[in-house]
């Protein structure tokens, strides 16, 4: 009796130490700081604006097609707005610059979260199915998420194995996910109407448990 009672004591004081161990979070602390940056285009007008925009699709034409043409028509459109003073080139690259800063921040994983033991809701969009249960699934922070709306950042979505499988029989099933959460960046081909889509994932999980939300 005395040995079945320590028994439940340590069982207890273990599943007590893993609770106070998870954390739960929400999708706000899978993101990082997003930088500052002086924005160059602030003070250009629409017209200027939609004319970078025109050279950037004629330099995409003289480059991909050998278009004559539209090389001539992008360096007309060039001097023109060196007229205005604006440098076509240096607006193109400052472009280039910043969409490159903002996608790997959109990509970096919060270091704080990263190997921690989490509990956080989502909607589960399945990979992976045997039989109704989703054994491999993308969680999302919004219904319509990757399929009927562009993806958000790969470091809002995390990509869930569940070996055990949970009921699914439709796409964005609301869910509480809990685990070791990893950074491991990656790319899934998802199905839409348009045609195979391949979504781009920051973060990694081997679940230990999936519930439903409100369980």
């Amino acid at each position: 009796m005395k040995a079945l009672l320590l028994s439940t004591i340590l069982t207890l004081v273990a599943s007590i130490g893993l609770s106070e161990q998870t954390r739960e979070i929400g999708w706000e602390d899978l993101d990082v700081p997003r930088s500052e940056f002086e924005n160059p285009f602030e003070t250009l007008t629409d017209l200027q604006m939609q004319t970078l925009a025109r050279i950037l699709r004629l330099d995409y034409l003289a480059e991909t097609e050998a278009d004559d043409a539209a090389q001539e028509d992008a360096a007309s459109l060039r001097e023109e707005l060196a007229s205005e003073g604006i440098d076509a080139d240096f607006m193109l690259a400052e472009r280039l610059r910043i969409m490159t800063k903002l996608e790997n921040e959109s990509r970096a994983p919060n270091r704080d979260v990263v190997g921690q033991s989490i509990r956080m809701p989502g909607y589960l969009l399945p990979l992976e199915l045997d039989g109704n249960l989703a054994v491999e699934f993308l969680l999302v922070p919004t219904v319509g998420a990757c399929i009927h709306t562009p993806p958000p950042a790969a470091n809002q979505i995390v990509h869930v194995r569940y070996p055990a499988g949970y009921p699914t029989d439709s796409l964005y099933t609301p869910v509480w996910i809990s685990g070791e959460i990893r950074s491991e960046f990656d790319s899934h081909s998802l199905f839409m109407v348009d045609g195979d889509t391949d979504v781009d994932v920051t973060y990694t999980m081997d679940a230990d448990s999936v519930i439903a939300y409100g369980s």
